[in-house]
């Protein structure tokens, strides 16, 4: 019983404290933060830097979206089926 109470408590204080958070007029949460001011040429830099590499092996690979298809021309081809499933934002921010 102890435990049920305290668990409760948490999540009431919790819902408490996510109430404080302002939130935009369609209710998303609204954090201001600030960052450095980055120059044209430091951004022209960092775009080029950052683009992935169009020889990369991933860019080969067939890419299905049709689980049944792909599933049925892995079989086809005698090669395994790779299948990538996840829950939430690809980026982890969930």
């Amino acid at each position: 019983m102890r435990t049920h109470r305290t668990a409760l408590l948490a999540l009431l204080s919790a819902t408490a404290s996510a109430q404080d958070t302002p939130l935009d007029s369609d209710g998303a949460s609204r954090v201001e933060t600030t960052a450095p001011a980055v120059s044209r040429q430091r951004f022209d830099e960092l775009r080029i830097t950052l683009q992935p590499n169009p020889d990369a092996p991933w860019r080969s690979i067939a890419w299905r979206i049709d689980l049944l298809a792909a599933q049925r021309e892995a079989s086809e081809a005698n090669k395994p089926l790779f299948i990538w499933a996840m829950d939430g934002h690809p980026l982890g921010c969930t």
